[in-house]
């Protein structure tokens, strides 16, 4: 499987390294691959639409490269629009900015902020996950997308601590008044003893895409203004959304 997988990266280098366009024999040749190997790959490659064969049944990068091109672009100017807007926020609170969209049931982050001297939790950008309804982030992408919720019944809700919610009606129920209010807020339900408070990032459509929010050790809210953290992590999370493009009217 690894070695397929890096197979294949080696065809798609082909087409930066040399001409655009090349046939299965040159593809062959190049790699020092049976012809038939090389038309294997090739063969798959095309189902994925990861290439496509021209006319002259030579083969060229497909759309699916272009779409991958573009998610990549996508999140590096998240991340640029991001960073000014979370570091304002960790800056004022102690505590940790995630923003993170919704992966099959779970929430992947692609972004993280930490506050000087703030305990940081075990996250990685684009690697961990955490389970979508029992985080801030995970119940505000379901609130606002309801199609998400079956990707949750699928993988089962889990518990964690005693305040996860394990039950998918309890959960619906939460959800439309997260819809209501527009954010949500998770006490100690993933880890015991943290607090997060999450509000959507919505796309130039008005679709909610993503998801911002701050999370810190629960005796810090209880010690300091919840609704001024709270003000300041809706804020936040709509000023990232004009920056990407969405314009309230």
């Amino acid at each position: 499987m690894i070695a397929s997988v890096s197979k294949m990266a080696q065809i798609i280098d082909l087409f930066f390294e040399s001409e655009s366009a090349l046939s299965n024999k040159q593809i062959a040749e190049m790699l020092g691959l049976p012809v038939s190997s090389a038309h294997h790959f090739l063969k798959t490659m095309c189902k994925e639409n990861i290439l496509m064969q021209d006319k002259d049944r030579k083969y060229r990068l497909g759309w699916r490269i272009l779409e991958w091109s573009n998610k990549v672009m996508y999140q590096q100017e998240m991340n640029e629009k991001v960073a000014p807007i979370a570091a304002s926020l960790v800056n004022r609170f102690k505590g940790s900015v995630h923003v993170g969209m919704f992966d099959n049931g779970q929430v992947r982050f692609i972004f993280k902020s930490v506050s000087p001297h703030s305990d940081v939790l075990p996250t990685y950008i684009g690697v961990t996950r955490f389970p979508a309804h029992a985080t801030s982030i995970g119940k505000v992408l379901l609130a606002y997308n309801p199609s998400f919720v079956k990707a949750v019944e699928h993988h089962g809700m889990e518990k964690f601590t005693e305040n996860t919610i394990t039950d998918i009606a309890d959960l619906k129920v939460e959800l439309k008044e997260i819809y209501k209010q527009g954010f949500a807020v998770s006490k100690g339900e993933n880890e015991t003893g943290t607090f997060g408070i999450a509000a959507p990032i919505k796309s130039y459509s008005g679709q909610v895409i993503a998801a911002l929010n701050f999370v810190c050790d629960i005796n810090y809210v209880q010690e300091h203004n919840y609704q001024l953290i709270l003000n300041e992590v809706i804020r936040s999370a709509q000023a990232i959304s004009r920056e990407i493009g969405y314009i309230t009217i």
